[in-house]
C-alpha cells in the first residue's frame, strides 16, 4: 500500500503494528484542520491493511505528543487552516480511533495537552514516557471538549478526577496519571517506542476477531457519548467567535492572562 505524501504526519508500518507520527514539532505537534484530516486518513489506511493488527499513534520530538488543537492558527486566521474537505474534522477523528476495530496505542513522549489530552484518551491504552505530562487546557484558552474529552475521561479516571482535571487545568506527571489509571504503563523515555512496539506484537499474537469483537463491546457502553461529543461540537463553533471564547486564544497568542470575566455574556 502507497503511502500519501503527508505533510503534517508520518506512517510507517513496524511489524504488525502501523506507527502514526504527528510531526509538528515546531507547534509542539499541535494539530490544524490538515493535521486532523492526515490523521484520519492515516487511520483508515490502517484499518484497510489487513497486515495491520494494532495503531501506534505519537509525536514527534521528545517535548510533545500533542498540544491540541492549534491556538496560533486560530488567533492568526479564526479558524484551524484550510482542509481538503473545507471541514475541521476534529469530531471525525475521534470517531475514527474508537471504531477501528483495532487496538489503538498512545506512545506518549512529551506533552499530551488539551486536544492532545483528548486524543490519548480515545486511544485504548497508553504507554508514557516519564517525562510525558498530561492536562487539559480548554477553559484557560476559551475551549472545551464537553463530549468524549469530559464524559468517557470521568469513565477511565472517575468524576472527581475528571472534574479536577477540566475545572483546575493542571498539569500532572506520568507517576501520578498511571495512578489514576490514565495511563496504563510509564517506561524511560528511549525506551518508549519500543515498549509500544512489544505489546503491538502481543496483541499480533491474538485473534484479530476476537479483538474487534471486545473493543465493540467495550466501547458500547460508552458509545452514547458521541451524541453529546456532536452536541458539544456545535456548542464549541459557537462559544469559539464569541467575545468570551475570543479573549482566551487572543490572550494566549498574546502572552498575557485572560481577561473573561468582562466578556462573559449573561444568561
Amino acid at each position: 500500500m502507497s503511502v500519501p505524501a503527508f505533510e503534517d504526519i508520518t506512517y510507517e508500518r513496524r511489524n504488525a503494528a502501523a506507527v502514526i507520527t504527528i510531526n509538528r514539532p515546531q507547534r509542539y505537534n499541535a494539530f490544524r484542520a490538515r493535521t486532523v484530516e492526515e490523521l484520519i486518513k492515516a487511520f483508515k489506511m490502517a484499518w484497510a491493511d489487513h497486515g495491520v493488527q494494532s495503531v501506534i499513534l505519537t509525536g514527534a520530538g521528545d517535548k510533545a505528543f500533542c498540544s491540541g488543537g492549534d491556538v496560533k492558527q486560530r488567533a492568526e486566521t479564526g479558524d484551524y487552516g484550510p482542509s481538503e474537505s473545507g471541514l475541521f474534522e476534529i469530531g471525525l477523528l475521534h470517531k475514527t480511533i474508537r471504531d477501528i476495530p483495532k487496538p489503538v496505542i498512545a506512545a506518549v513522549n512529551g506533552i499530551a495537552i488539551g486536544g492532545g489530552h483528548v486524543l490519548h484518551v480515545l486511544c485504548d491504552m497508553t504507554i508514557a514516557a516519564a517525562t510525558a505530562k498530561f492536562g487539559q487546557s480548554g477553559p484557560r484558552v476559551g475551549s472545551f471538549d464537553a463530549g468524549f474529552g469530559s464524559a468517557y475521561l470521568a469513565r477511565i479516571v472517575g468524576e472527581k478526577r475528571a472534574r479536577e482535571i477540566w475545572f483546575l487545568c493542571r498539569q500532572y506527571d506520568a507517576e501520578t496519571a498511571e495512578r489514576w489509571g490514565l495511563v496504563n504503563k510509564v517506561v524511560p523515555p528511549e525506551q518508549l517506542l519500543d515498549e509500544a512496539l512489544a505489546w503491538s506484537d502481543e496483541i499480533a499474537e491474538k485473534s484479530p476477531t476476537a479483538i474487534r469483537f471486545l473493543k465493540q463491546s467495550f466501547n458500547a457502553d460508552t458509545d452514547h457519548q458521541a451524541g453529546l461529543s456532536n452536541m458539544a461540537m456545535s456548542a464549541l463553533d459557537l462559544y469559539a467567535v464569541s467575545a468570551e471564547g475570543m479573549e482566551g486564544a487572543t490572550a494566549f497568542a498574546e502572552k498575557r492572562a485572560p481577561d473573561f470575566a468582562s466578556k462573559v455574556a449573561h444568561h
